[in-house]
């Protein structure tokens, strides 16, 4: 067995300051929720986070499922104030979304909520401060454009990494209309220790599975379904997983990953099987729809029923970061899948 470089020794050191207890398996790109006005209702997410913090200890905010493409920097803020708020007091990690279309305006963001959560933290040392704020890094996606090349998309990347912040990278090819090469990926996890974390959910998996490697960055799985075959334990090429379904899902995924770890696989191949079915249903409900994403979409459908019980038909529907509310078909139709699938709540967790 070869002995492992020096960049791989360095970023397991700082993955064990960063994350002491060891690197959740589950991670939620949580959806973001807002009032009646249209203003982020903090309220609102911070119980939603304490409903899913048995589950999952890990966050991604703002990712795309949480309109991190479409928020102002104001809206930002604002959410992660409450954020961390919540994450600081229940013991999980965070993740801040940097999602910008120009490697220039997600170094600039990164730079500036850096400079806030020191000042938030009173702590002039950058890793103590994001420590203090439960902050393990910062998620950034190569620059949007289908005709960039590699090494562009290198020369981007990388203008990042180089501030030394600690960074996960974000294979997202529906949003930016590219992908990275796993040729790429590798080079840079040679190259920068602060390179933590690589999310995949262009269902292609070609980084993954490329057999390239990739220096202890930790390997998550971003596209839904058929959760059994891919993590790590089960001799597949991920860590874990980064899925939009675990805002409304987690404990199922959760009981799916303890189920693999202890070789109970007949029970997890059954709980997944049953999670796909309707995670299909549900993403084909808000196909068509002409405002937000089907990821942030669907979630908030389900999260409605989560959050109020079978009583959610009656109560109003979620706001969409548009200014529009979900249609009521939707949420009877999402309603009724959930009850198909002897998956709703018996009670809403704002009840």
């Amino acid at each position: 067995m070869s002995r492992p470089t020096q960049t791989a020794v360095e970023r397991r050191k700082l993955l064990a300051r960063l994350l002491p207890e060891g690197i959740p398996a589950l991670w939620c790109p949580l959806i973001t929720h807002y009032d009646r006005d249209g203003a982020i209702d903090q309220a609102r997410v911070a119980a939603h986070l304490r409903h899913l913090s048995p589950y999952v200890k890990g966050f991604l905010i703002p990712g795309s499922t949480g309109d991190g493409w479409e928020l102002s920097d104001a809206e930002t803020r604002q959410l992660l104030e409450v954020a961390i708020e919540q994450i600081t007091k229940l013991n999980l990690h965070l993740l801040v979304g940097a999602l910008k279309t120009e490697a220039e305006a997600a170094r600039r963001t990164i730079g500036e909520t850096v400079h806030w959560i020191e000042t938030r933290a009173h702590d002039g040392n950058r890793e103590n401060g994001l420590a203090r704020s439960s902050v393990c890094g910062f998620t950034i996606c190569p620059p949007r454009g289908k005709e960039l090349s590699q090494q562009q998309m290198s020369s981007a990347v990388r203008s990042i990494l180089e501030t030394q912040v600690p960074v996960a990278i974000y294979q997202l090819p529906q949003v930016t209309q590219n992908e990275m090469s796993p040729e790429l990926v590798a080079d840079l996890a040679r190259q920068f220790p602060n390179f933590i974390l690589f999310k995949d959910t262009s269902g292609a998996d070609r980084v993954a599975l490329s057999g390239q490697k990739l220096e202890n960055v930790f390997l998550v799985r971003g596209a839904e379904g058929d959760y059994v075959r891919w993590l790590k334990i089960v001799k597949g090429p991920y860590d874990g997983f980064l899925l939009s379904s675990a805002n409304c899902f987690a404990r199922e995924l959760c009981q799916v990953i303890e189920d693999l770890k202890v070789r109970r696989v007949k029970a997890a191949q059954e709980r997944s099987e049953h999670l796909t079915s309707c995670i299909n249903e549900l993403f084909g409900i808000v196909t068509g729809l002409p405002h937000g994403n089907p990821f942030a979409n669907a979630n908030k459908a389900v999260d409605h029923f989560f959050a109020f019980g079978p009583k959610a038909r009656d109560a109003p529907p979620p706001r969409l970061h548009a200014g529009v509310s979900l249609p009521a078909d939707v949420i009877h139709a999402a309603g009724d899948t959930l009850s198909r699938h002897a998956l709703m709540p018996e009670k809403g967790y704002l009840e």
